[in-house]
């Protein structure tokens, strides 16, 4: 796919990991959909990619709401007459181990809130986006690409019980979609960053930097962009589908 032109949606687009594939397929020419929970959150997301990108607009949706996510792709391709590449990339982390239990008692186990937060915005609302995305995209009949967002830690991790089990079903639900949509000319697949300096980790102090760095085959803490271009890889090559694409630094968890 020549990005140029083309109408790419990004959820959890207000920082992050969104934010930095917003940038960079900006600088590719997309047209951008940027979603976050409130339009006014990706102001400076917008403001960014304006310049760069031909036509850039942002969005307000809960992802884990049915009703706001149909909206949404009705009004995005409404207003911009297409619809080629979505990034599932929105999802949120609410980690506690599964029980605590310490001398014979019960302290703490992973609450029913926790558990089902997580479950709504990571997987039911990358279901949901990616259902709408492939209803526009096969009406239209211009094919298209979606992307699911995993993790390293779809393998399993300590704490994240509930996280886990959503970017394992993430990345199944990027193969299957391979499998089901290819006779609409619609690719998918997933990518699954490790650990990426992102807002959270650089608010770590450095030695905790460095204590994960040390993990890390290549002994460095993978950038941002590094995951923006793995997005930007997959929307631009036309024989890549159903594919998880691991960007970890050699990680293994």
């Amino acid at each position: 796919m020549d990005l140029k032109d083309k109408v790419i949606v990004i959820t959890g687009a207000a920082r992050g990991l969104g934010a930095a594939m917003a940038r960079r397929l900006a600088g590719s020419g997309a047209r951008l959909a940027l979603v976050d929970l409130d339009a006014a959150s990706v102001a400076d997301t917008v403001a960014a990619c304006e310049g760069q990108s031909p036509d850039v607009r942002a969005y307000g949706a809960n992802v884990a709401s049915e009703e706001q996510v149909v909206a949404l792709f009705n009004d995005i391709v409404g207003d911009f007459g297409r619809l080629d590449g979505v990034v599932n990339n929105a999802g949120i982390t609410k980690d506690a181990l599964l029980i605590k239990y310490k001398d014979g008692e019960l302290l703490s186990k992973m609450s029913m809130d926790q558990w089902q937060a997580v479950i709504d915005v990571n997987l039911t609302g990358v279901f949901l986006c990616g259902r709408e995305a492939a209803e526009h995209m096969a009406k239209l009949g211009n094919g298209g690409c979606i992307i699911n967002i995993s993790s390293i830690s779809r393998a399993g991790n300590v704490g994240q019980s509930n996280y886990t089990a959503t970017k394992s079903g993430v990345a199944a639900m990027a193969v299957t979609w391979a499998k089901e949509l290819a006779r609409y000319g619609i690719r998918t697949g997933a990518v699954a960053p490790g650990f990426i300096n992102t807002e959270m980790v650089a608010a770590m102090p450095d030695s905790a930097k460095e204590k994960i760095a040390g993990q890390v085959p290549l002994r460095r803490i993978g950038e941002p962009d590094e995951i923006a271009h793995a997005v930007q890889f997959i929307l631009e090559n036309d024989y890549v589908s159903g594919r998880v694409i691991e960007v970890d630094g050699a990680l293994r968890l």
